[in-house]
């Protein structure tokens, strides 16, 4: 199963400068340890220590929060595009 990921610029240095991943995974959580595998470092920057998402970073299925869906039980399926999205603040 292949997952698109847009990954933000502020973590394409555990990327290789690459702005979109091709990773595997029936789940975020899973997704998110297949991203710490290809890219080791990632998912500190994305996961506190429960390995929940940061409050500071969404993600998106297919433009779906995931806050709204299933969280990190999220399910996935071949062709979906996750979405790492830094949170913006400021006045």
């Amino acid at each position: 199963m292949s997952v698109k990921v847009l990954v933000p610029t502020t973590l394409q240095k555990f990327t290789n400068n690459q702005a979109t991943l091709q990773c595997s995974g029936s789940s975020i959580a899973e997704l998110l340890d297949s991203l710490e595998t290809t890219c080791p470092g990632i998912k500190s920057r994305l996961c506190d220590e429960a390995g929940e998402p940061r409050r500071f970073l969404n993600l998106y299925v297919n433009s779906e929060d995931i806050r709204f869906l299933d969280g990190t039980k999220t399910p996935l399926k071949d062709g979906d595009e996750v979405s790492i999205v830094p949170a913006v603040a400021g006045g």
